[in-house]
C-alpha cells in the first residue's frame, strides 16, 4: 500500500489523474450509457490528466526544489551531484523534502550560534591579550623614560628602578613563552614524549621545588597519607610537570595564610590512576567554573592582577590533558577550598602516540 508521505511525483501525477478521471468517467457514462464510454473516457482522461499534473509538479514545483537544495549546499553541483539532483531527489516525497530542510535549517542555526560565540570569545582573547602585553611594556617604558631623563644619574633610584624594569621583562617574557607553548599544543605541533614513571616522586620535586614560594605564605604541602604507595603512570613527565606547576602555584598564590596543598593518588581500576591537588584557600564562584580553563580569564580581575601570572596557566593544564586524551575537573567552594583532579593511563596503551 502506498504511504502518502513518500509518493514519487510519478505516484503522486497518476492517484491524482485517476482520482479526477474516474468520477469525470461515471458522469459521461451516467448521460451517454455505452458500454465503450466509460472505459474509452477513463484512459483519455487519466493519460491527460496525468500528463499535465507530472509536467506542473516537476516544472514548477520539484524544479524549485532542487533550486532549494543547491541553495542549501552552496557550491555548483557536480556530475555526481546532478545525477541526484535529476533522478533520486525527484524520488522524494514533499514531507521528505521538508525534514531534509528543517535540518539543514538547525544545522546552519547552530553553526551561526558556534561562530558567535567564537567571535565574542575571539573579542576577549583580544582584549584580554592587549591588556596583559600593555601593562609590562608600558611599565618598562615608563622607567626607561625616567631614567633617560636625568634619573640614570641618580643613585637612589636608578637601581630600583632598573630592577622594576627587570622584573616587568621577566613577566612578558614568562607571557610569550606560554603563549608560545599553548599555540603549540592547540595547533598539535607540541612534541609530546611518553614514558613510565612514578607520579608521586614528580609531585615531590615540585613541592621541593616551590617550597620557597610557599614558606612565605607558610602554607604546607604534602601527599595525603595513604596515597604514598608508587604509582607509576605513563605519560609525557615534562609536560605532567608544568601542569603540577601550573596547579600548586595557583594554589599557593590564592591560598589562605597557613593553609594546606594537599596531592592524592588513586588506582582507579588498574588501568588508570586518578589524581587530585586540593587546597584549602578561597575557592572560586559556581558562575566562574565553566571558564577558568579559558586563556586570561580571571575570577577576580584586580586581585588576580595584583598576584601576578600570566593567566594562561589553567588553560595550558587543560591543553596538556586534551593531548593525553585526559579531561580536568574542578570542584571547589567560596571560603571551603578548591581541587583539580585528572587521570592518567597507568601503563602504555596500543593507542598512545609519541607525536601528535
Amino acid at each position: 500500500m502506498l504511504s502518502n508521505k513518500n509518493l514519487s511525483p510519478q505516484q503522486l501525477s497518476a492517484l491524482t489523474a485517476f482520482i479526477i478521471s474516474v468520477p469525470i468517467s461515471i458522469g459521461l457514462f451516467i448521460f451517454r450509457p455505452i458500454w465503450y464510454i466509460f472505459p474509452t473516457s477513463l484512459l483519455i482522461i487519466f493519460i491527460g490528466s496525468y500528463a499535465l499534473i507530472l509536467f506542473t509538479l516537476q516544472k514548477f514545483i520539484y524544479r524549485k526544489i532542487k533550486l532549494i537544495y543547491k541553495l542549501i549546499y552552496q557550491t555548483k553541483a557536480t556530475k555526481r551531484e546532478e545525477f541526484y539532483y535529476e533522478n533520486i531527489l525527484p524520488q522524494k516525497g514533499i514531507d521528505e523534502v521538508r525534514a531534509d530542510v528543517e535540518e539543514w535549517a538547525t544545522s546552519q542555526k547552530k553553526e551561526i550560534e558556534t561562530l558567535q560565540e567564537n567571535e565574542t570569545y575571539r573579542k576577549e582573547f583580544l582584549q584580554n591579550l592587549s591588556h596583559e602585553l600593555k601593562t609590562p611594556i608600558f611599565a618598562i617604558q615608563g622607567y626607561v623614560e625616567t631614567l633617560l631623563g636625568g634619573a640614570l644619574h641618580n643613585n637612589e633610584i636608578n637601581e630600583k628602578f632598573l630592577i622594576n624594569a627587570s622584573k616587568n621583562i621577566t613577566r612578558l617574557a614568562s607571557l610569550l613563552n606560554d603563549l608560545d607553548e599553548i599555540t603549540k599544543l592547540e595547533s598539535g605541533e607540541m612534541i609530546m614524549l611518553f614514558q613510565q614513571f612514578v607520579i608521586q616522586d614528580l609531585m615531590k620535586e615540585v613541592f621541593e621545588t616551590l617550597e620557597i614560594n610557599a614558606q612565605e605564605k607558610n602554607i604546607k604541602c604534602f601527599i595525603k597519607k595513604e596515597c604514598e604507595f608508587s604509582l607509576n603512570v605513563y605519560a609525557d613527565k615534562e609536560k605532567i610537570r608544568q601542569v603540577f606547576i601550573n596547579l600548586t602555584e595557583n594554589a599557593i598564590k590564592y591560598g589562605k595564610q597557613n593553609g594546606t596543598i594537599e596531592a592524592s593518588f588513586y588506582n582507579v581500576d588498574g588501568k588508570n590512576v586518578l589524581i587530585e591537588i586540593s587546597d584549602d584557600g578561597d575557592g572560586i564562584s559556581e558562575e566562574h567554573l565553566p571558564r577558568i580553563f579559558e586563556r586570561f580569564y580571571r575570577t577576580d580581575t584586580a586581585r588576580s592582577r595584583k598576584v601576578g601570572g600570566s593567566g594562561l596557566g589553567l588553560a595550558i593544564c587543560k591543553h596538556v590533558l586534551d593531548a593525553h586524551r585526559q579531561t580536568m575537573h574542578v570542584r571547589s567552594k567560596i571560603e571551603v577550598g578548591t581541587s583539580f583532579g585528572f587521570t592518567l593511563p597507568a601503563k602504555k596503551e596500543l593507542h598512545s602516540q609519541s607525536i601528535l
